[in-house]
């Protein structure tokens, strides 16, 4: 599968998606854990994506969003933005509240 078509089916498959160096328990750049934190917070499940285990999606992803920089937050398709922008969604309570409608929207599978 080509790299664009690999980011378009993440983003089509995952509601909440957020691309980021490192992971959430794990973050390797202070951007990524700050976004990470502040989605984390909202306390609903969301996917990401470690830039530095793929390459080719770290080299593709910011032509296809037309968009620089990581961390890059994807809610139902659409780029909301990076780390400035999350920080500043959650410190006006707009982050939670998209999370939450978003999260509403697309129930988890259940465990088994």
């Amino acid at each position: 599968m080509e790299t664009v078509e690999k980011i378009k089916q993440q983003i089509a498959e995952n509601p909440i998606l957020l691309y980021m160096k490192g992971s959430p328990k794990l973050p390797s750049c202070g951007f990524s854990s700050q976004a990470s934190q502040a989605l984390m917070s909202c306390g609903q499940a969301f996917a990401y994506v470690d830039i530095l285990q793929n390459p080719e999606i770290r080299a593709e992803l910011p032509k296809y969003a037309d968009w620089p920089t990581f961390p890059q937050l994807w809610v139902e398709g659409e780029l909301v933005g990076g780390c400035d922008i999350i920080l500043e969604m959650f410190q006006k309570g707009e982050l939670q509240e998209l999370i939450n409608e978003v999260a509403a929207r697309h129930p988890a599978p259940e465990a088994e």
